[in-house]
């Protein structure tokens, strides 16, 4: 009874800390898919990342690959309404419509 209880907290524990940069990129804008993935392969080719924290990472790959694979049509078919996409899309609207057209090349008088 004992050693099942140990096995299924261990268990459990693995579960709930796994795949934490796939929540993590899941809980901010549209990134598309596979996110969580894409931001562990970055941390561990940065140059600036610790060898502490890129073997954390190396440790959580596989379940964010997971987790990341179960998300899938999720992040297929879902809009993005995050401040940070909001944003963008308003700079991208002002630039449009503030946009300088240089004069045209020619004589100087």
């Amino acid at each position: 009874m004992k050693n099942d209880l140990l096995k299924l907290t261990v268990f459990s524990g693995m579960v709930m800390l796994g795949g934490c940069s796939s929540v993590m990129s899941h809980t901010g804008g549209k990134e598309g898919t596979y996110p969580g993935m894409r931001a562990s392969a970055t941390m561990l080719g940065d140059d600036d990342t610790n060898w502490g924290t890129k073997s954390l990472v190396a440790l959580d790959m596989p379940f964010t690959a997971v987790l990341d694979t179960l998300l899938l049509p999720w992040d297929m078919f879902r809009t993005d309404t995050s401040v940070r996409s909001r944003v963008e899309k308003s700079e991208r609207d002002t630039m449009a419509t503030n946009a300088v057209i240089p004069p045209a090349a020619g004589p100087v008088q």
